[in-house]
């Protein structure tokens, strides 16, 4: 299993646990990539995190949404709704959105069925999120669970895959590169 943690600044707070005290988690299960999400602090604050992060940890640190902070990491992830934001052609704000990051970050995407695999095939990316593999309490708006479909699913991307939405370290995957693995961190 290769891990992807997913660092939510939500899930912390909501547990008591510091940034600093999950990145030691993650390091300790050696994870890949770390994820920093935050969906309802300002940018400044973001920058901060990413910055403080950076100093524990030299692996792969993604930034959740906020691509204008591409420097202090070493790419970003968006979902389908902020892609949107960008262009309402998904792949028309793909390549706006690789422009702005460089050829040299990682960009990655939410994906949640076959359309959406495919059509990201067609896009200048570095892995795609698939799911959600179950329900989950860290994230409350998933629209559809994938469960035992998401490695067929998987298998029809030319992407590396990243499992997301209650995967656990002992799910088995024959199609998924990385186990998205945020609050099971802490269990």
């Amino acid at each position: 299993m290769r891990l992807y943690a997913l660092c939510d600044q939500e899930m912390l707070d909501t547990r008591g646990i510091s940034v600093e005290k999950y990145i030691e988690l993650a390091k300790a299960k050696n994870a890949e990539i770390i994820q920093y999400r935050n969906k309802s602090a300002d940018i400044s604050l973001i920058k901060q995190q990413l910055i403080n992060i950076r100093k524990i940890y030299d692996g792969f640190l993604i930034v959740n949404d906020a691509y204008e902070l591409i420097e202090f990491c070493d790419g970003v992830h968006v979902g389908q709704e902020d892609l949107a934001q960008i262009d309402t052609d998904t792949k028309k704000a793909v390549k706006i959105l690789r422009n702005v990051i460089g050829k040299d970050k990682i960009l990655g995407i939410s994906t949640h069925n076959n359309e959406e695999v495919l059509a990201a095939n067609e896009m200048d990316l570095n892995y795609i999120g698939l799911g959600a593999y179950r329900d989950t309490s860290t994230k409350k708006d998933i629209s559809h669970v994938l469960g035992d479909d998401l490695d067929a699913i998987a298998r029809l991307s030319k992407h590396y895959v990243a499992a997301i939405g209650g995967v656990k370290e002992e799910d088995r995957f024959a199609n998924v590169t990385y186990h998205v693995i945020g609050s099971g961190l802490l269990i």
